[in-house]
């Protein structure tokens, strides 16, 4: 579903270029989370022997206790979900 965000401005010609150039700085520094996210993610998974579908499959099924290193563990799976969907919403933006 697509959404339109309206901006009024008197300075179109010189807000557009900010815009574009903001957006894809954001998406720049998002994909350097995801990298990064996706290194822990992976540490876990060599740690503990299981994949992050696994872990969180198994976490929330009660059949392993939440320690510390599931709490981060938890927290790795949390933001590479939110920067993923950060980054597919302004990989999304077209500008008109």
């Amino acid at each position: 579903m697509f959404q339109q965000v309206t901006i009024t401005t008197t300075q179109g010609a010189t807000l557009k270029p900010l815009l574009e150039s903001a957006i894809s700085n954001e998406k720049k520094t998002i994909l350097v989370g995801l990298a990064r996210t996706k290194k822990h993610l992976a540490e876990f998974e060599q740690k503990f022997n299981m994949s992050s579908q696994e872990f969180e499959r198994r976490l929330n099924a009660g059949e392993i206790q939440e320690d510390m290193d599931f709490v981060d563990w938890r927290m790795e799976i949390g933001m590479l979900k939110l920067l993923e969907e950060q980054f597919q919403a302004l990989h999304n933006v077209q500008f008109n």
